[in-house]
Protein backbone atom coordinates (compact mmCIF):
# COMPACT_ATOMS: atom_id res chain seq x y z
CA UNK A 1 0.00 0.00 0.00
CA UNK A 2 1.36 3.38 -0.39
CA UNK A 3 0.45 6.47 1.77
CA UNK A 4 0.90 10.22 0.83
CA UNK A 5 1.44 12.84 3.37
CA UNK A 6 1.06 16.43 2.30
CA UNK A 7 2.72 19.68 4.59
CA UNK A 8 2.53 23.48 3.44
CA UNK A 9 0.19 25.96 2.08
CA UNK A 10 -1.64 28.73 4.06
CA UNK A 11 -2.07 32.13 3.52
CA UNK A 12 -0.20 34.36 1.00
CA UNK A 13 -1.15 37.69 -0.74
CA UNK A 14 -0.89 37.82 -4.26
CA UNK A 15 2.11 37.75 -6.15
CA UNK A 16 3.79 35.72 -3.32
CA UNK A 17 5.15 32.55 -3.29
CA UNK A 18 4.05 29.06 -1.78
CA UNK A 19 5.84 25.64 -1.54
CA UNK A 20 3.91 22.68 -0.79
CA UNK A 21 5.77 19.15 -0.49
CA UNK A 22 4.21 15.38 -0.23
CA UNK A 23 5.99 12.38 0.95
CA UNK A 24 5.14 9.09 -0.03
CA UNK A 25 5.57 5.84 1.82
CA UNK A 26 5.02 2.12 1.33
CA UNK A 27 5.39 0.40 -1.85
CA UNK A 28 6.97 3.71 -3.44
CA UNK A 29 7.91 0.68 -6.33
CA UNK A 30 4.66 0.77 -7.81
CA UNK A 31 4.20 4.76 -8.51
CA UNK A 32 4.76 5.77 -11.66
CA UNK A 33 3.32 9.15 -11.60
CA UNK A 34 2.65 11.60 -8.71
CA UNK A 35 1.15 14.93 -8.95
CA UNK A 36 -0.75 17.79 -7.69
CA UNK A 37 -4.33 18.69 -8.66
CA UNK A 38 -6.54 21.54 -6.94
CA UNK A 39 -10.57 22.36 -6.01
CA UNK A 40 -11.73 25.35 -5.42
CA UNK A 41 -15.09 26.05 -3.88
CA UNK A 42 -18.06 25.32 -6.42
CA UNK A 43 -15.48 23.75 -9.24
CA UNK A 44 -14.39 20.31 -10.21
CA UNK A 45 -10.98 18.88 -9.02
CA UNK A 46 -8.72 19.57 -11.48
CA UNK A 47 -4.76 18.82 -12.49
CA UNK A 48 -2.50 21.30 -12.03
CA UNK A 49 0.86 19.51 -12.63
CA UNK A 50 2.27 16.00 -12.68
CA UNK A 51 5.46 14.12 -12.39
CA UNK A 52 6.06 11.18 -14.13
CA UNK A 53 8.64 8.27 -13.24
CA UNK A 54 11.03 8.90 -15.98
CA UNK A 55 10.87 12.94 -15.32
CA UNK A 56 8.55 14.22 -17.40
CA UNK A 57 6.38 16.73 -16.18
CA UNK A 58 3.16 18.31 -17.35
CA UNK A 59 0.99 21.34 -16.03
CA UNK A 60 -2.15 23.10 -16.75
CA UNK A 61 -2.10 26.25 -18.91
CA UNK A 62 -2.96 27.94 -16.03
CA UNK A 63 0.20 27.63 -14.40
CA UNK A 64 2.81 27.32 -16.57
CA UNK A 65 5.06 29.78 -16.07
CA UNK A 66 4.78 30.11 -12.32
CA UNK A 67 4.74 26.69 -10.31
CA UNK A 68 7.20 24.09 -11.09
CA UNK A 69 6.74 20.35 -9.69
CA UNK A 70 9.92 18.90 -8.53
CA UNK A 71 9.74 14.88 -8.01
CA UNK A 72 13.10 12.26 -8.03
CA UNK A 73 12.70 9.10 -10.21
CA UNK A 74 12.19 7.17 -6.45
CA UNK A 75 8.94 8.71 -6.06
CA UNK A 76 10.35 9.18 -2.14
CA UNK A 77 8.37 12.94 -2.45
CA UNK A 78 7.24 15.77 -4.98
CA UNK A 79 6.87 18.93 -4.15
CA UNK A 80 5.10 21.78 -6.14
CA UNK A 81 6.79 25.66 -5.96
CA UNK A 82 3.86 28.45 -6.96
CA UNK A 83 5.28 31.50 -7.90
CA UNK A 84 3.81 34.59 -8.51
CA UNK A 85 0.54 33.43 -6.64
CA UNK A 86 -3.20 34.83 -7.84
CA UNK A 87 -6.36 34.62 -5.99
CA UNK A 88 -7.93 32.36 -8.62
CA UNK A 89 -5.32 29.61 -7.63
CA UNK A 90 -7.34 29.76 -3.98
CA UNK A 91 -8.17 26.09 -3.12
CA UNK A 92 -7.50 22.81 -1.88
CA UNK A 93 -4.28 21.24 -3.11
CA UNK A 94 -4.35 17.28 -3.28
CA UNK A 95 -1.51 15.11 -3.67
CA UNK A 96 -1.86 12.14 -6.02
CA UNK A 97 -0.45 8.78 -6.72
CA UNK A 98 -0.95 7.00 -9.63
CA UNK A 99 0.32 3.27 -9.68
CA UNK A 100 1.28 0.08 -11.83
CA UNK A 101 -0.96 -2.47 -11.75
CA UNK A 102 -3.01 0.26 -11.86
CA UNK A 103 -5.80 0.00 -8.96
CA UNK A 104 -7.31 3.25 -7.69
CA UNK A 105 -5.36 6.74 -6.97
CA UNK A 106 -3.77 7.16 -3.71
CA UNK A 107 -4.83 10.91 -2.48
CA UNK A 108 -3.21 13.34 0.25
CA UNK A 109 -5.24 14.76 2.84
CA UNK A 110 -5.37 18.07 1.14
CA UNK A 111 -4.39 21.35 2.59
CA UNK A 112 -5.69 24.90 2.16
CA UNK A 113 -3.97 27.31 -0.33
CA UNK A 114 -5.99 30.69 0.01
CA UNK A 115 -4.22 33.85 -1.84
CA UNK A 116 -5.43 37.05 -0.59
CA UNK A 117 -4.92 40.51 0.07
Amino acid sequence: QVQLVESGGGLVEPGGSLRLSCAASGNRLRIVAMGWYRQAPGKQRELVAEYTRHGHTDYSNSVKGRFTIIGDSAMNAVYLQMDSLEPEDTAVYYCNAQLFPATADIWGQGSQVTVSS
